[in-house]
């Protein structure tokens, strides 16, 4: 069944292109407004440019809460949808704004602090898009900036795609208990081949020409998340190859994403490191 989103209002991050930016193609169709939430407006007016129906481009750095505030304060409207798509995979250690290494500040802390922000106007669902590699995440609470252990990009990525599992979770949980009808949900979509892996190794770079598969494909998950019959906490991925490729539907989380405990304390952890609280 087509999604009927005429006059609705969607909010998709780092939709310059990629994933972020097949999935705004999509929720245009359907009649969508979309709003392109992004670092480089000049990409993004780009971007827009190939979204059908209308569009509007906004400056958002999720590596710097002074720009998620400055997001955040000047909304005013109803939100249906709000995809936390951006992401970032850096080779080297690097730090936000704020002094977050740069994959659990961009990739978690700051979707947390843009969501919390903008929940009163959202009406329908919040996606949040993680990725299988939550499996080899690790969360040290002793030590969530990675500074007292050697540093390793994948292992980096991977803790902050289990956060965001958490978080989703741990959101949905506090909907509930505040009696809200908005769906927390989360998507992984799959082996994609976009500008994330710019960066990456030779062998790499050959596994994505041998495997991968499109952006249109990997916003399938992503767009089921956002508009299919699926519960508040539920992980969409794709249906074919391990969960890497092709079509959509509900599948498993490492058992660190399935623990309420872990959940709840990184959620206090990120209301401390960002000053942002559950707004409802």
């Amino acid at each position: 069944m087509t999604p009927v989103l005429t006059g609705k209002t969607v909010i998709v991050t780092g939709a310059n292109s990629g994933v972020g930016l097949a999935t705004a193609q999509v929720l245009g169709r359907y009649g969508a407004r979309v709003v392109l939430a992004v670092r480089d407006t000049a990409k993004g007016a780009s971007a827009a440019a190939t979204v059908p129906g209308p569009t509007e481009v906004r400056h958002l750095d999720l590596a710097d809460l002074a720009s998620i505030r400055r997001f955040a304060a000047a909304w005013t409207e109803p939100i249906h949808l709000l995809i936390n798509n951006a992401g970032t995979s850096a080779p080297e250690r690097e730090r936000t704004a704020d002094g977050f290494e740069l994959h659990f500040g961009t990739n978690h802390l700051g979707p947390f602090a843009l969501t919390n922000l903008l929940l009163p106007h959202v009406t329908g669902r919040v996606v949040s898009v993680s990725s299988q590699a939550e499996r080899r995440g690790r969360i040290d609470f002793d030590d969530l900036d990675g500074e007292r252990t050697r540093y390793r990009p994948s292992r980096a990525y991977a803790t902050s795609k289990l956060a965001n599992i958490l978080f989703s979770s741990e959101l949905q949980r506090r909907l509930n208990a505040a009696g809200s009808k908005v769906l927390a949900v989360t998507a992984h979509p799959g082996f994609v081949a976009t500008h994330i892996y710019d960066g990456a190794s030779r062998g790499t770079k050959l596994m994505l020409r041998l495997f991968a598969q499109g952006p249109e494909e990997g916003a399938l998950p992503v767009l089921h998340a956002a508009t299919g019959s699926v519960p508040g906490d539920s992980f969409i991925g794709p249906r074919h190859w391990m969960h890497m490729r092709g079509g959509a539907e509900p599948i498993g989380r490492s058992r660190t994403a399935r623990n309420e405990e872990v959940a709840r304390r990184l959620w206090d952890a990120s209301e401390k490191l960002t000053g942002v609280s559950f707004s409802l």
